[in-house]
């Protein structure tokens, strides 16, 4: 078992930064990938970032040079650096760890983003 944590989210105006934590416990050897999904709305959850073991990170094509994942090994966590943040990136955050044994998910944290 893996238990995710979230925090950091908020509520910032347009242009602001925010970064949000994702600390893991349990089972952590099993982690082999992080991520951030988020979900708007009256929409689907969909993949921000995501980092594997080795350090390789991936975003999506609407995040590609405002938002930065990263992970701190030593404390088990995973950032997500999100700067020029739109009100389009409103919704809620969610963290997830892959093992080959399936996906565990934190719990969400709000992120809005208004004038």
């Amino acid at each position: 078992q893996v238990q995710l944590v979230e925090s950091g989210g908020g509520l910032v105006q347009p242009g602001g930064s925010l970064r949000l934590s994702c600390a893991a416990s349990g089972n952590i050897v099993s982690i082999y990938n992080m991520g951030w999904h988020r979900q708007a709305p009256g929409k689907q959850r969909e993949l921000v970032a995501s980092i594997t073991k080795g350090g390789s990170t991936n975003y999506a094509d609407s995040v590609k040079g405002r938002f930065t994942i990263s992970g701190d090994n030593a404390k088990n966590t995973v950032y997500l650096q999100m700067d020029s943040l739109k009100p389009e990136d409103t919704a809620v955050y969610y963290c997830n760890g892959d093992t080959y044994s399936g996906r565990y998910w934190g719990q969400g944290t709000q992120v809005t983003v208004s004038s």
